[in-house]
């Protein structure tokens, strides 16, 4: 379950600063790979469709159970 919460949470903190274009989360080590390799824009769908994808998966979880 607390997996589940979690993943919830880092789902939504990626769709949050995707939507928001947050400095600080695209400026990051982790962040500047997909910055530098899809541009700001493309990184910002990228990261805000894996947030989505994420929360997905622990909503799920969470429906399952785990």
């Amino acid at each position: 379950m607390l997996t589940a919460i979690f993943a919830l949470l880092v789902g939504a903190l990626c769709v949050i600063s995707a939507y928001k274009d947050y400095d600080w989360f695209f400026d990051s080590s982790k962040a500047s790979f997909f910055v530098k390799l899809m541009g700001r824009n493309g990184a910002r769908v990228f990261y805000g469709a894996a947030g989505v994808i994420i929360m997905i998966v622990g909503f799920a979880m969470i429906m399952n159970g785990a």
